[in-house]
C-alpha cells in the first residue's frame, strides 16, 4: 500500500493535499499531526475529507516533544478516524519519565485499543558536546522490545546505516516506512533520485510480502509545491518508480509453490 504523508505538501490545506493524493492515485493518507494546526486533530473534519474524497487515513505520524496526555489524545484520534496505525517518536536522552511511561503504558494502549502504535527511528544527533545521542529508546534492541517499528529511510541514510541490513533485523517488528532518498547530502529527496539503495528495499519488501504501509515523505520543495503540474509530476514519477521495484515487481515462485501449482493443473 502506497499512502502519502500530508508533510510531504505542507504548505497546501488538507482539503488539497486530500484531493491531491487521490488524483494522484495513492492508496491512502498518512496523516502528520502537528499540534498548532487544529485541523488535523479534528476527527469530524478529517472524516468529512475522507468521504468526501473517497481516501482513507491509513497512518497517524505524531510529532516530536510530546506529552503522555498527547498521546493519548492521538491514540483516540486514530481509533476515531479507523486508522491502522500511530507513529510515535523516540523520546528526548533527558525525557526519562516518557520513555518509562511509553515502555510500561504502550503495550497496554495496544491491547485496549487493538491499533498498532509504533516507534520510528530516531533522526541523528547529539547532546552534551557530542556524547550522547539526542534520544532514547533508539537504540536496535529497544526499539526490538518496543515490538512495533517504523524505518524512516533517510534517517538511515543520514546515520550511514546500511538499509538491507537494518531491514532484515526488523523485518519481523516492522509495520510502516517513510520512504525517501539522500541526494547530495540532503534528506527527505525524491525516491527515484539519490544514493539509497531504494530498489533493492522495495524488492526485497516485495519478495518477504511485506503486510504495512510504504508512505511517501518527502520535503515539499522536492515536490516544487506550490506548482501543482509539477507536484502531479513528481508524485507520478514516485509513484512509476515505486510501482516498478515493489507494486508491480513479479516475484519468481519457489519451487514448492511451483509444484503445488502443477498439483493443481
Amino acid at each position: 500500500m502506497l499512502i502519502l504523508c500530508t508533510d510531504s505538501l505542507r504548505g497546501y490545506g488538507l482539503d488539497r493535499i486530500f484531493e491531491i493524493a487521490k488524483k494522484a492515485n495513492y492508496d491512502g493518507i498518512d496523516l502528520a499531526v502537528h499540534f498548532d494546526q487544529f485541523d488535523t486533530l479534528n476527527s469530524e473534519y478529517l472524516n468529512k475529507l475522507i468521504k468526501i474524497h473517497d481516501i482513507k487515513i491509513y497512518s497517524v505520524s505524531a510529532p516530536s516533544d510530546i506529552s503522555t496526555n498527547q498521546i493519548e489524545k492521538l491514540v483516540q484520534l486514530t481509533k476515531e478516524l479507523s486508522a491502522k496505525i500511530l507513529i510515535l517518536q523516540p523520546p528526548k536522552i533527558l525525557d526519562h519519565k516518557l520513555a518509562k511511561w511509553m515502555k510500561k503504558e504502550i503495550p497496554k494502549l495496544r491491547e485496549k485499543e487493538k491499533i498498532s502504535i509504533a516507534l520510528e527511528n530516531s533522526p541523528a544527533g547529539t547532546f552534551l558536546l557530542g556524547i550522547l545521542p539526542s534520544h532514547t529508546m533508539a537504540n536496535t534492541e529497544d526499539l526490538k522490545r518496543f515490538k512495533h517499528v517504523a524505518l524512516d529511510t533517510s534517517r538511515l541514510g543520514e546515520k550511514k546505516q546500511d538499509l538491507i541490513r537494518t531491514y532484515a533485523i526488523f523485518r519481523k517488528y516492522l509495520v510502516t516506512i517513510h520512504l525517501s532518498n539522500i541526494k547530495l547530502g540532503k534528506k527527505y529527496s525524491m525516491p527515484n533520485n539519490g544514493i539509497l539503495p531504494l530498489e533493492s528495499l522495495l524488492s526485497k519488501l516485495k519478495q518477504d510480502d511485506f503486510p504495512g504501509s510504504i508512505s511517501l515523505k518527502v520535503l515539499p520543495k522536492y515536490l516544487e509545491a506550490g506548482n501543482d503540474e509539477k507536484v502531479f509530476e513528481k508524485l507520478k514519477q514516485s509513484k512509476e518508480f515505486i510501482d516498478k521495484f515493489y507494486t508491480n515487481l513479479e516475484v519468481p515462485k519457489s519451487s514448492e509453490e511451483k509444484q503445488n501449482d502443477e498439483i493443481e493443473q
